[in-house]
């Protein structure tokens, strides 16, 4: 008589590529995600609006873009409305605009204006032409880097607002202190930021044109340099900011005109809707200088569009 308790049943061993058996899901690295695709968890459709990293339609961008003003401004009406008392003054949106509206009448504005947007343009240019050589020169050389490093990680921690009342005892009151606050306040973030866009630059790149028989310096100015140039617009962008702040500190202490100015000079007489009408110009300077250093880095470099 013959056990065959322990014997295999014919058809349940383990299939093998072209035999009959049982399943082979063990055998098939696969089939765990073939069975998640068909329970349907895999591969589901999503949502336009919330996909990792991929674009959007323009008009979802245009809509949530107008939707995000939008709920400032009524969160600004609320505050106006709701919150507003003798203590905490917030004028509503429609006083601030006839603040503005009196503030460009008057002439004053154009000359404000002028005179902060100079005193930008010329601190942050030489910040960023500062920047732009140190900050090239730190990613691209070891031996400029370990030069460079301590002395800026000293200085940097430094507040640039603490070096006004030096900058107006050696500099005088005139217009060079404030350019040098805005350089002060900005100069080593555009090093470091740069620096850093700089050795994001392949190695592969520097070693394929070497091998090619470039020099050093045309791997510097022919692959280092342009594979930079969107970042560095992209710190440029931010850190400008950043010289709008010092622009503004430099104005509050030592000034004749410019917006800093004509804050303060709004705040002693307690005239809330101009203030707000000032900040609603810095931030309509921000959106627009936002907007053009975006449009030149989609223009210089359509290829490292995000």
């Amino acid at each position: 008589m013959t056990d065959t308790s322990l014997q295999p049943v014919p058809g349940s061993g383990p299939r093998t590529r072209s035999g009959t058996g049982a399943s082979n899901l063990g055998d098939d690295p696969a089939a765990p995600w073939r069975r998640t695709a068909k329970s349907g968890s895999r591969g589901r459709k999503q949502g336009v609006l919330f996909r990792l990293r991929d674009e959007i339609p323009l008009r979802h961008r245009i809509l949530l873009a107008v939707i995000g003003v939008a709920s400032i401004f009524v969160f600004w009406l609320l505050a106006a409305t709701l919150w507003s008392s003798g203590n905490v003054l917030v004028p509503t949106p429609l006083a601030a605009w006839k603040a503005f509206i009196d503030y460009w009448q008057s002439g004053e504005l154009s000359t404000d204006l002028w005179a902060s947007l100079v005193r930008v343009a010329e601190g942050y240019a030489l910040s960023m032409a500062v920047g732009i050589v140190l900050g090239v020169a730190i990613g691209s050389f070891r031996s400029v880097e370990a030069f460079w490093e301590s002395p800026i990680g000293f200085l940097r921690y430094i507040p640039a607002t603490a070096l006004t009342p030096l900058f107006l005892l050696w500099l005088g009151i005139d217009e060079t202190p404030k350019i040098a606050l805005i350089i002060a306040g900005t100069v080593f973030y555009n090093i470091l930021m740069i620096a850093d866009v700089t050795r994001a630059v392949p190695r592969e790149l520097i070693t394929a044109s070497y091998t090619l028989g470039a020099s050093r310096l045309r791997v510097l100015t022919r692959v280092i340099l342009p594979h930079s140039l969107p970042g560095i617009i992209d710190v440029g962008r931010i850190n400008l900011a950043a010289a709008w702040l010092m622009l503004v500190v430099a104005e509050l202490l030592a000034a004749q005109n410019g917006l800093g100015y004509r804050l303060v000079q709004l705040q002693r007489f307690h005239q809330v809707d101009g203030m707000f009408a000032i900040l609603l110009i810095f931030a309509v300077i921000g959106i627009c200088s936002d907007l053009a250093l975006r449009g030149l880095r989609t223009l210089v470099a359509p290829w490292a569009r995000p």
